[in-house]
């Protein structure tokens, strides 16, 4: 069986090192073949030993070879396939996911907000990638890779800075691939899985002094009675796994930015496919990759049903006994 490939996107910048950085780190926890790619348009076909002083693709190859010897530092033994592509980058990224295992992306803050601002390139390939993508920033830090203390049932976000991957749930259709991509990435790294649903107090629990705490019980307690449901066969199928369960009465945007803070990784789902002409990412997706400091994994999914029982979308690897 041939190893899996995970590719990272380069484009010369402090954001696109990180993101190979951190794509490379994936690599070898997985066992994956790591690809960098640059996409120039203006790629010239050139014979192999064009001396340097005449290279018109001098700048591509300096942007993979900085990433190259980057990766080597961190992972001398790694895999590593160098790809130059004479194409623009939505396409030749947009290849590339399909082809990939997971495609990682820099993204890069201009404000003292710490802000993702995204180009109209990374946006337009989130919205339309066919399978998962990393938005990583400059200096973003990964998850710890060690097994995390117990952890006690909770309400509210996890401690902040302990080592643990967040992922945000709806709970309104399937997201069989979002949590097949977040048991497997708390598994792979032996950490905390935090699994976060918002939902704003319906009207009922409001009072005219205010809200009225034996219906916020109820009504918390019914939700996360909800999410408990649907979180039970993927606790079955990843028992090393230790999950936390938290439900916020807020909407979900908010509640996935909340509860990311101190995260080495938050997941989300895109659906792929909307009444609307043109691929958009979603309210909550838009707030995660716009907020949130963290690594942030966007994972697209289909509408339909899905109990988790059966076989995952996304390739996860057995989880190895008693981890």
């Amino acid at each position: 069986m041939e190893p899996e490939t995970i590719t990272a996107g380069l484009d010369g910048s402090t954001e696109g090192l990180a993101a190979a950085l951190w794509a490379a780190d994936e690599a070898h926890r997985r066992g994956a073949v790591l690809r960098l790619l640059h996409a120039w348009i203006m790629l010239a076909a050139q014979a192999p030993d064009t001396a340097p002083e005449r290279d018109q693709n001098v700048f591509a190859r300096e942007v993979v070879r900085e990433a190259t010897d980057a990766v080597r530092e961190r992972h001398p033994q790694l895999p590593i396939i160098e790809d130059l592509v004479g194409d623009e980058p939505e396409p030749a990224l947009l290849r590339a996911s399909a082809e990939s295992r997971l495609l990682v992306l820099g993204s890069r803050a201009l404000t003292t907000w710490e802000s993702f601002v995204l180009g109209d390139v990374s946006l337009s390939v989130v919205a339309r990638a066919p399978g998962p993508v990393v938005l990583v920033r400059a200096g973003a830090a990964g998850p710890q890779d060690a097994a995390p203390a117990a952890a006690e049932p909770s309400d509210g976000p996890a401690a902040a800075g302990g080592p643990r991957v967040v992922a945000g749930l709806g709970l309104d259709g399937p997201a069989e691939h979002l949590l097949a991509f977040a048991f497997d990435a708390a598994a792979s790294r032996g950490v905390l899985l935090q699994v976060v649903h918002g939902r704003p107090f319906p009207a009922r629990v409001y009072t005219p002094w205010g809200v009225d705490p034996d219906t916020a019980a109820e009504v918390s307690a019914a939700v996360a009675g909800e999410l408990a449901e649907a979180l039970g066969p993927w606790c079955a199928r990843f028992p090393g796994v230790l999950v936390q369960q938290t439900v916020l009465p807020d909407s979900p945007a908010r509640a996935v930015v909340e509860a990311a803070a101190g995260a080495g990784l938050l997941v989300v789902g895109r659906r792929r496919h909307h009444r609307l002409p043109a691929p958009r990412i979603g309210a909550v997706t838009h707030a995660a990759v716009h907020h949130v400091t963290c690594p942030v994994a966007v994972v697209p999914h289909d509408q339909g049903v899905s109990d988790g029982s059966g076989p995952a979308p996304y390739a996860v690897r057995a989880p190895d006994a008693g981890s």
